[in-house]
């Protein structure tokens, strides 16, 4: 049984052993995430270069995400590197303060329009939450508090305001450095952190694509404003990642679950890709074995139709980083068992605006009613495939084509997956055999066997899916 959907792991030092990364890739990772937070351009290089390698040494497409890391709302840092907060205390943010210099009174931010942006009475919320303060006056410098949830407080820690509101933009100058990087490295995917509105997406590919990198936006979803203004991210973007940790704080751990699941919903409906993040198997960074409630969540984003989930810390400093996909790859299997899994009403009462969409949502009726084993897209650009991969189902998409940027892009597309593909015949009959040889090679089907074939009458033309035909494997000629 293939896994539908799709795992992302996150590159780090406990993937850099190549031994490790060989057991990474082996355990079934579909896309890698270079986390732009941390290290150096010439790490994310060597680390994209290194996964691509050795993914063709195991015969495997894997697919590269870049995650921006935005803007830093962040305390600066203290005297002695920490500090208690009781509750009760005065404790000051204060953007004139030597970096260093923080103690239980008051400690610098590395955002200096922080007193612009808040007023008397607001909620900040430090260390994702763990620290609330109340705001009780501010001046042109300073944002004078009351501690309501005191704690260890340490250096270096997120800012966020309760409901959102916090102005900095979502791409700052780093952010730009290294959308050249991205663009170096060929990313797949390119992520950017606190997505407010469409323009944020739009900005971010018009830098990508100046800097000479094709591949698709991911909007990240972790501002409360954001969904104010989802239905226009999702459409500019290619596909949103649901990051809960500091969405999590600026709407309530309680609001999270029906948000997840409602952003789930529209990104399918609207024909993007999704993918939920944020301590899905927090515990296997220092455990082998998930705990509970990470199975159930991990396996309730994929009954809610996820495309991917996500591990962070789990596979970039965890100690057991092929056993968490291992783990993730085993709960995937088992949810996608269910039958709310593969059967779907999407798009039943809907006008299709396109010769291929039509085809593909008529492919996809056509084999969840037919008994179909498998279905053969071949495709330019996978447009069609992900028109496909919107409708629930248990039977695979292959993406048979020639282009190596299309078949990376598909790997993060729910029950797609990526073929090396290439003919030189224009002779239908002939690329239809072809196809079906190549899925009879995989071992996807055998003689007997019905597959479902799309493809265009003018092959190489993108966009042009006019055809789909139903063939027995076996019978042809």
């Amino acid at each position: 049984m293939l896994r539908r959907t799709k795992i992302v792991a996150t590159l780090g030092p406990a993937t850099d052993d190549p031994k490790v990364l060989d057991r990474v890739i082996e355990a079934g990772v579909d896309v890698v995430r270079v986390n732009f937070s941390h290290g150096t351009p010439e790490e994310h290089l060597e680390r994209a270069e290194r996964v691509r390698n050795r993914a063709r040494a195991h015969g495997r497409q894997v697919g590269v995400l870049v995650d921006l890391q935005g803007p830093k709302i962040r305390i600066e840092r203290f005297k002695e590197g920490k500090v208690v907060l009781k509750d009760g205390d005065t404790f000051i943010l204060d953007t004139r303060l030597d970096p260093d210099a923080g103690d239980t009174e008051r400690v610098g931010t590395s955002y200096k329009q922080l007193p612009d942006d808040v007023n008397r009475g607001d909620t900040l919320l430090l260390d994702d939450g763990r620290i609330t303060l109340w705001v009780n006056e501010v001046t042109e410098h300073e944002v004078i508090c009351r501690v309501i949830t005191g704690g260890v407080l340490s250096d270096r820690k997120g800012i966020n305001r309760q409901g959102g509101g916090l102005s900095a933009p979502a791409l700052t100058h780093k952010d730009r450095e290294d959308i050249r990087t991205a663009a170096a490295m060929q990313a797949d995917y390119l992520a950017v952190s606190f997505t407010r509105h469409a323009d944020d997406v739009h900005e971010a590919r018009e830098l990508l694509r100046a800097a000479g990198g094709h591949g698709g936006i991911v909007a990240k979803i972790e501002r409360a404003e954001a969904l104010d203004a989802i239905e226009g991210i999702i459409d500019a973007a290619d596909a949103i990642m649901i990051a809960r940790g500091d969405l999590g704080v600026e709407i309530g751990d309680a609001a999270l679950p029906p948000v997840q699941k409602r952003l789930i919903s529209l990104t399918r409906e609207m024909n993007r890709v999704v993918i939920t993040a944020t301590q899905m198997m927090e515990s296997m960074v220092h455990s082998k074995i998930p705990t509970r409630a990470e199975v159930f969540d991990v396996a309730n984003a994929v009954l809610d139709g996820t495309d991917a989930v996500m591990l962070s810390a789990e596979t970039a400093t965890g100690e057991y980083p092929d056993a968490a996909i291992a783990a993730m790859d085993r709960i995937c299997r088992e949810a996608e068992k269910q039958r709310a899994v593969t059967r779907s009403h999407h798009r039943i009462d809907t006008e299709f605006k396109r010769v291929d969409e039509a085809i593909a949502m008529a492919t996809m009726y056509t084999a969840n009613h037919l008994g179909v084993k498998a279905i053969a897209a071949l495709t330019e650009s996978g447009s069609t495939v992900l028109w496909m991969s919107r409708i629930s189902s248990g039977i695979p998409i292959y993406a048979l084509t020639g282009h190596v940027e299309t078949r990376r892009k598909v790997t993060l597309y729910r029950g797609v997956y990526p073929v090396s593909f290439s003919t030189t015949t224009q002779d239908h009959a002939e690329v239809n055999k072809e196809a079906v040889d190549e899925l009879l090679r995989r071992g996807a089907v055998r003689d007997g066997d019905l597959v479902i074939i799309t493809k265009g009458d003018l092959m190489g033309v993108h966009g042009g899916t006019n055809a789909m035909k139903i063939v027995r494997v076996g019978d042809m000629v």
